[in-house]
């Protein structure tokens, strides 16, 4: 088994989570101004990405750039890992690939902990990729928590570029925004992942 085995259904069942659904979790999440060059980026990557409709187009031509940004506003003390492994307890399912990891740390040639966010990128259906987010969050806690780090909510995107859907891991339980939040707002999805790194 590995993370893109999981639904949202065999993940709260096999690592023993609670799921709260959170209409409007984030609403009080002050939005962050895009940059120009961001502005700039999306306006001419965003035609490209849904004309080719790939998952790969999207990541790198909408969601890596808005994940650029995070860390420039940031100071660049974050990190932003692109697709690589993070195998955690290959026992339980904790194993794979993962689509963006972002640590809040600054060094940038090797994972260190915290991890702050995990963002899966869906074609469509981001609900499909709820399960797969999840177990992802689940491994970056334990990860945390094996490195002796206190960073104990994590925070868990699956968007398809276009749309995003947001939730957040705290020990066992799960907070799930109902809401879908959308690239026409950039600035309020930039806020929600600078919430996760709130100390930049």
């Amino acid at each position: 088994m590995a993370y893109s085995d999981f639904t949202l259904e065999t993940a709260i069942a096999k690592l023993g989570l609670e799921l709260r659904d959170r209409p409007g979790l984030f609403r009080d999440i002050p939005p962050r101004s895009p940059s120009d060059m961001l502005q700039g980026i999306l306006a001419e990557n965003t035609p490209l990405a849904l004309a080719s409709n790939t998952e790969k187009a999207r990541s790198e031509l909408i969601i890596a750039p808005i994940l650029v940004e995070l860390r420039r506003q940031c100071d660049r003390q974050i990190a932003v890992f692109s697709g690589i492994d993070f195998t955690v307890d290959a026992s339980m399912g904790l194993s794979g690939i993962c689509d963006f990891l972002i640590s809040h740390s600054p060094e940038l040639m090797v994972l260190r902990s915290p991890i702050a966010i995990l963002v899966e990128a869906k074609k469509e259906n981001l609900n499909a990729g709820l399960g797969q987010c999840l177990a992802e969050m689940f491994a970056a806690l334990l990860f945390n928590e094996r490195h002796g780090n206190a960073h104990t909510t994590i925070l868990g995107v699956v968007t398809s570029g276009t749309n995003w859907r947001f939730m957040t891991l705290t020990h066992r339980a799960i907070d799930l925004d109902l809401n879908e939040y959308y690239l026409s707002d950039v600035g309020k999805i930039l806020g929600i992942l600078r919430s996760a790194v709130p100390s930049f």
